[in-house]
């Protein structure tokens, strides 16, 4: 690769970085506001908020990066033809393939790093995502019991204490529990602590009462303790009783599924679809920049307009993506859907491969442009009408 393919290379790259890191970072905002609560009610760090959000960013490049690379091929050709470096490269006799050699190391390079994110990177953060949400959302222990705040959990099990000290214990509890229809038991201590083991975990009391009303007695019964456990196990987090989606899978637990699996059991149309997906994600970079060179890439004269090859490129690019995502849902179903998207990138990448060759300049079908051209002129006669019109 010369100098001129290390220029290319180089400013694709950083095209490609800029256009990657603002659109993911656009697409991370709006995801992250959904879970504004952690803050707003969970009562967790901004570090812990950017923490949880933050995995997304994976999956989010993922199906991103194919197109921010064709933005930056789009960029860097638009640019070599308005400096007509492209009229003077195949006025030298430099061939179609030496201009694409380093678009082409571009793409590699970004399908690689889809390749690894889509294998490994992209469901270890999910499943870490999903730990860690579901950890933040379900352990009262440490973050949901706040002073001063009636927490009501199960439906019907309401937890307050007035106070927790410096180190950890809490003062003024009270306990409702009326999970049980036949009898509402209510806990009154002046002090406890949290007591974490193998076992479980458990809201150890002190120096209380309990008091139990059993349906239909008028009369409830009290009885002082010196100390008490209550049982908060079924309400602190454990790993344990997770199960990992089809996307939180890694890539050899959907080629071979662990025996046993029950959601394996209950979908291997959708671990079979997730499976295609993540084999044909590596190749959209590819089939992206030889639709996006096979459009801009040949040499034009500055009279020759490259925004309707640039639309049909998107265009192409487009139906390409929205052919892959219809053939892995139907292929949830249907085994035979899974092969439309290898067929229509086989397809693309013949066709482009052909086109590059060749040195085509592939244009709109004139019936197209003709159609383009008319309503341009017709906005333009209505807006001069208009301008006309107002004094």
């Amino acid at each position: 690769m010369g100098s001129i393919g290390r220029y290319i290379f180089r400013t694709t790259l950083g095209a490609f970085l800029v256009v990657l890191v603002s659109v993911t970072t656009l697409m991370w905002m709006t995801q992250a506001l959904r879970n504004i609560d952690l803050i707003t009610n969970q009562g967790q760090s901004l570090f812990v908020f950017i923490g949880i959000t933050g995995l997304i960013i994976p999956l989010l490049i993922l199906l991103i990066a194919p197109i921010a690379l064709m933005i930056a091929i789009a960029h860097v050709l638009n640019k070599l033809g308005n400096d007509s470096e492209l009229i003077v490269m195949n006025a030298a006799g430099m061939p179609p393939w030496r201009v694409f050699r380093p678009f082409f190391a571009a793409a590699l390079v970004v399908s690689l790093l889809v390749a690894v994110i889509a294998v490994y990177i992209s469901p270890k953060c999910l499943r870490d995502l999903r730990t860690w949400s579901t950890q933040v959302r379900t352990d009262i222990v440490t973050n949901s019991l706040q002073p001063g705040r009636f927490l009501v959990l199960d439906g019907n099990l309401t937890l307050h204490i007035r106070d927790r000290r410096p180190n950890g214990q809490l003062v003024g509890i009270m306990v409702d529990d009326q999970r049980d229809r036949k009898e509402r038991m209510t806990i009154l201590a002046p002090y406890g602590d949290i007591l974490v083991n193998e076992r479980g975990t458990y809201l150890v009391l002190e120096k209380g009462t309990v008091q139990r009303q059993e349906t239909g007695q008028r009369d409830p019964t009290f009885v002082r303790f010196d100390q008490h456990a209550f049982d908060l196990s079924r309400l602190s987090f454990s790993s344990q009783g997770l199960r990992y989606s089809v996307q939180e899978r890694f890539f050899w637990e959907l080629y071979s599924p662990p025996p046993g699996d029950s959601l394996y059991a209950e979908q291997p149309g959708q671990f079979r679809a997730e499976l295609h997906n993540r084999l044909v994600a590596p190749l959209y970079p590819l089939a992206f920049l030889v639709v996006t060179f096979a459009y801009l890439g040949a040499p034009r004269t500055t009279r020759q307009s490259r925004a309707l090859s640039l639309v049909t490129a998107i265009t192409v690019a487009a139906a390409l993506r929205g052919i892959g995502f219809v053939g892995m849902l139907a292929g949830a179903q249907n085994p035979a859907a899974l092969a439309v998207p290898y067929v229509a990138l086989i397809a693309t990448l013949i066709l482009g491969y052909w086109g590059i060759a060749r040195g085509l300049i592939i244009e709109p079908p004139a019936f197209v442009v003709r159609a383009i051209n008319a309503i341009i002129e017709g906005y333009q006669r209505r807006t001069a009408a208009l301008s006309g019109a107002t004094p």
